[in-house]
């Protein structure tokens, strides 16, 4: 049957209503065996806030002002997927021009509520708790498969949207029959954290380990197949075109057809790694990039090695990926200490950490390459900074947190005029309790109307903030941004003349 947008929408807000995995696995699972195959990975998609077009070429400012909404529901998943490909391809002269005729045209004929709910999706605003997991574990439900051999099939697919259009149509004996192919992108396996390095050693109970160097650039996934080298980024957008220097060191590697884990970095001339933005601004586009590669050369660092001369090594342990890939690329190994001792684990993250790293990943060295997992395989270790910032807005949420006030606006004091002068925001590590205790307390301190999307809040909370690191930006007045900022707790012992100075903020890099 062909699955209404009514349907899908109604499945995502039964799915934001509820805390419940279960519950959540059970609805979406309901309506994927529902779907017909040929629409069931659009559902998928779009049920998980996916675009399988990847851009559609419509930003926020063509979504400000919505037409008149149907009164009735008449759209299907099939037909919206059919206006996205169109809105995709429009290219050229007068191409604002059909793409606003185009998205008009599907915008008029949905309701209030699947308006919203496509206004979220081409924004990639849409949270509402399909989480990644939940949604595989409702294809393992929906097609009668073992989580694992979904998990599996996904990872090294890339994308869960076409596994399930493969397990609608072949069900387990399909999805076992998905390997990895040199040239398509798999899901890159992911860290969990720890707050210092005994307690990551610690965590994998004497085992030998290895421990890489965290670096602070853009991470890669290159492929070589007879000879040709295609670049990934960690999302599995092809970046080719603008990473000639990595292009080339894996094109000058001996052997045949690779699969390759990494990391692409700007370095200073003292061997430093420049500030993040520096190689994201590097990597950011192909326009002029023989300048660019001239004047802000990046520099390549392996880490895993996934495929080597016909052979699949994400099952082997990591120990032996170690030794393929140094045997393979020594000058390209990411710094690497193979240790179970957490001195010499401490001691080599205080190494990198002084050399201006982010940090270190510990691997369990018996681990298999476990793609788009954020498992217990990898554990991230890196410094902790904080700031005791005061709280200038804040933003109403969507999704799961409609109806709560969400995203703070964080200020910082700027010591020569006394001037709260705002650094970034967050809306990560709220509990619902923070949430519901915050949106009680700013409701209070709110200044002028409180029906608009951001309420401004008298500066008086303030709010001890977690955060990686500091970088250059202009996109917040105080000229800087927070890396990974995540609330602790709100500070009611603290006054406001006792918030950090900008120059403290800036201080944590390097600025």
């Amino acid at each position: 049957m062909d699955v209404t947008l009514a349907e899908l929408v109604a499945t995502s807000q039964e799915v934001a209503a509820t805390r419940s995995r279960t519950a959540k696995t059970e609805a979406i699972a309901t309506l994927l065996a529902r779907a017909d195959a040929a629409e069931v990975g659009t559902v998928v998609a779009f049920l998980s806030g996916v675009l399988p077009q990847r851009r559609l070429g419509v930003g926020h400012r063509s979504l400000s002002r919505l037409p008149e909404p149907a009164a009735e529901p008449t759209l299907t998943v099939a037909e919206v997927d059919a206006a996205f490909d169109r809105l995709a391809a429009t290219a050229g002269a007068g191409s604002t021009a059909s793409r606003r005729a185009e998205l008009g045209g599907l915008l008029g004929r949905a309701t209030a509520d699947e308006q919203r709910f496509l206004r979220d999706l081409m924004t990639g605003n849409l949270r509402q708790g399909a989480l990644d997991g939940v949604v595989l574990a409702a294809l393992a439900r929906a097609f009668e498969v073992p989580d694992a051999v979904v998990r599996r099939a996904v990872m090294l697919a890339g994308s869960a949207h076409e596994v399930a259009g493969i397990a609608a149509t072949g069900g387990q004996p399909a999805l076992e029959e998905v390997g990895l192919v040199v040239g398509r992108p798999l899901r890159p396996m992911l860290a969990g954290s720890a707050k210092t390095t005994d307690e990551a050693v610690e965590g994998f109970g004497g085992a030998e380990l290895l421990v890489d160097g965290k670096l602070d650039g853009i991470r890669v996934q290159v492929h070589r197949r007879e000879g040709e080298v295609t670049v990934f980024t960690r999302s599995l957008d092809e970046i080719t075109e603008r990473l000639p220097e990595v292009v080339e060191a894996v094109a000058a590697l001996p052997g045949g057809d690779l699969v390759l884990d990494g990391e692409a970095i700007v370095l200073g001339d003292d061997g430093r790694p420049a500030p993040f933005q520096v190689t994201g601004a590097r990597t950011a586009s192909s326009a002029d990039v023989e300048r660019l590669r001239a004047e802000v050369p990046l520099t390549t660092f392996l880490f895993d090695v996934l495929h080597a001369d016909g052979r699949d090594l994400v099952d082997a342990p990591a120990r032996e990926r170690h030794e393929v890939l140094a045997a393979l690329a020594p000058h390209l190994l990411v710094p690497r200490l193979v240790t179970a001792d957490p001195a010499e684990a401490a001691a080599f993250f205080g190494r990198l950490v002084a050399d201006g790293h982010e940090g270190v990943v510990v691997k369990d060295a018996a681990a298999p390459y476990a793609a788009g997992r954020r498992g217990s395989g990898w554990v991230k270790v890196k410094p902790t900074h904080t700031l005791d910032l005061v709280v200038l807005a804040v933003e109403r949420g969507s999704g799961r947190r409609r109806g709560w006030l969400s995203n703070i606006h964080l200020g910082a004091r700027d010591a020569g005029t006394g001037e709260l002068v705002m650094v970034g925001k967050t809306f990560k590590g709220m509990t619902d309790e923070m949430l519901r205790w915050q949106t009680e307390r700013f409701t209070e301190l709110a200044e002028g109307p409180t029906d608009g999307y951001v309420v401004t809040v008298r500066p008086e909370q303030v709010v001890e903030i977690a955060l990686d690191g500091v970088q250059r930006s202009t996109r917040y007045p105080g000229g800087v941004a927070l890396r990974f900022a995540r609330v602790l707790r709100y500070r009611d012992d603290k006054p406001l003349d006792e918030v950090d100075t900008l120059t403290t903020v800036r201080a944590l890099g390097g600025i």
